[in-house]
């Protein structure tokens, strides 16, 4: 369960609390050290991956609990 303060997942119409970071950027319109993230809960970790992997987007993936913002950022 979420509340307000509880990051959430990006998953469209999920609203379980996130535990994964997903880093990443478009080469097109990024600079090459820009990071944009998504969160992922568990069970949408491996498709939100997928999606921005197979554009080669992806860059990293981190627990929420590990991340730190100004990496990239």
């Amino acid at each position: 369960m979420s509340d307000e303060t509880t990051p959430i997942c990006s998953a469209k119409g999920c609203r379980a609390a996130a535990v994964w970071v997903l880093a990443w950027n478009n080469p097109k319109i990024h600079t090459p050290e820009r990071r944009k993230t998504w969160l992922a809960c568990e069970e949408h970790r491996e498709h939100l991956s997928q999606f921005l992997g197979v554009r080669g987007f992806l860059k990293d993936v981190v627990p929420l609990a590990e991340w730190e913002p100004a990496q990239g950022a």
